[in-house]
């Protein structure tokens, strides 16, 4: 038995990029930073505050949400799994991990249409899945 299983709060890093797929489906790419916090060790060691970046991806009724709703700073909830994708350029394989996102909760300051947030942020596990295949249309 195995499992793929992400939760992270944090701040989004950029306003999220969307783009429309062939038959209207939506793909949404942003950066999310969390951040441990500095601390001191009982012998005294200062450790610094460190910020851990992720690539977030977001598929149809999440990234209209994504769309509609987050913007660069927004603080959120993420539930997803991780994916790491591998292509060639220039003869040199580059590799990029990814949180393919399952959930995403608006936190903080609340928006006025918190209905809508609600119902869009929670769809069934299956509306979320990303199409067969549908990496290969994504141009990078």
């Amino acid at each position: 038995m195995s499992v793929n299983k992400v939760i992270l709060i944090g701040n989004v890093g950029k306003d999220p990029e969307v783009r429309y797929l062939d038959k209207n489906v939506a793909v949404a790419n942003f950066t999310f930073a969390t951040t441990d916090r500095a601390y001191t060790t009982q012998s005294g060691t200062q450790v610094p505050e460190r910020t851990e970046w992720h690539n977030i991806v977001a598929w149809r009724s999440l990234a209209e949400l994504a769309e509609k709703y987050i913007r660069k700073g927004s603080q959120l909830y993420i539930e997803g799994k991780i994916q790491t994708r591998a292509w060639e350029k220039d003869g040199v394989k580059r590799y990029t991990t990814e949180i393919y996102a399952d959930t995403i909760q608006l936190l903080g300051k609340k928006p006025e249409t918190v209905e809508a947030i609600s119902a869009v942020a929670a769809p069934p596990a299956d509306a979320i899945a990303p199409p067969p295949h549908a990496e290969d249309d994504l141009p990078f």
